[in-house]
């Protein structure tokens, strides 16, 4: 058998190997065990009966190599208690019918995590869960480094959605720190998760896991404080708005105003130019439909 040596730096090492073709050995198998089928079928001595019976064991025993994998699976192969190597190829194959095969999927799976409390770079609780996308990478380690793949992805993605979550604010873009910027939550959503997934893979390395995505599934303020939050939001974009409208009424007073005296139509002292931009600011940013009376300069002849 080929076998090709993946070392890593921890952990079981992953030793690929080939079996061999399991159509061939079919071939050679099959008339043998016919062979053995006659010997006992047909009248002879003891000895004959014995050889015919003891060769269909050996036969039936050598069958216990053939094997299948779909693409995308592997098979771990131990040789008492000692690990041989993984089988990753699609096919239908023949190895050491002493080898115990343990069946490995490497297709990608999702796991939810559950809805955590937890509370932010702010000391705010916010509940957070993620959706995360995995498979098997190192099938060694997968197999004799931890007791459950599976169960252990979800104790170590839990962990690490806490610390990214507790180190980000929930809602503000940007928050400078030291001359750094952090990303939030609500707002960063791919650049939480690129964090989140390096996060991830670097609890589950040891596992022989390769996390292909990780993304935040559902994010809010905790029960608690959620009306408190809620309120605090509809007062910033409020206040966002009013700024927007004051910005807006600014300039077209000024275009206003700047109109006026260029084609000199009226003359306008201070006290007058004074209650034209209080009339003016009044009409632009009142919310009802409010009429104030412009007394104007009369024009110059």
């Amino acid at each position: 058998m080929n076998q090709k040596s993946n070392s890593n730096a921890i952990g079981t090492d992953e030793k690929i190997i080939s079996g061999s073709n399991g159509w061939l050995m079919l071939m050679i198998l099959l008339p043998v065990l016919l062979f053995a089928v006659f010997l006992i079928a047909t009248p002879g001595g003891p000895v004959k009966l014995i050889g015919g019976a003891a060769l269909l064991a050996l036969t039936l025993f050598l069958c216990k190599g053939f094997f299948t994998l779909e693409p995308n699976q592997a098979a771990v192969m131990i040789f008492f208690g000692s690990y041989a190597g993984t089988v990753c190829e699609s096919g239908f194959f023949w190895v050491n019918p002493f080898y115990r095969r343990i069946s490995v999927s490497l297709r990608i799976n999702n796991w939810n995590t559950p809805v955590l409390k937890v509370n932010d770079e702010r000391g705010s609780p916010i509940e957070i869960a993620a959706v995360i996308a995995w498979r098997v990478q190192d099938t060694a380690r997968a197999v004799f480094d931890v007791e459950s793949t599976l169960n252990y992805l979800q104790i170590q993605s839990e962990s690490a959605v806490r610390q990214v979550a507790s180190s980000h604010a929930y809602d503000d873009t940007e928050i400078a720190e030291g001359g750094r910027s952090k990303k939030s939550l609500r707002t960063d959503l791919d650049a939480i998760a690129g964090l989140l997934r390096e996060s991830i893979q670097q609890h589950v390395d040891v596992a022989g896991i390769a996390v292909e995505e990780a993304k935040i599934a559902h994010l809010a303020y905790a029960p608690e404080i959620a009306n408190a939050m809620l309120r605090r939001q509809q007062a910033e974009a409020v206040v966002l708005a009013r700024q927007k409208l004051v910005d807006g009424a600014v300039g077209m007073v000024e275009v206003a105003l700047k109109n006026l005296e260029e084609k000199k139509i009226v003359s306008l002292t201070s006290d007058q130019r004074a209650v034209l931009v209080t009339n003016m600011m009044t009409v632009l940013l009142s919310e009802s439909g409010a009429q104030p009376v412009i007394q104007m300069a009369q024009s110059t002849q």
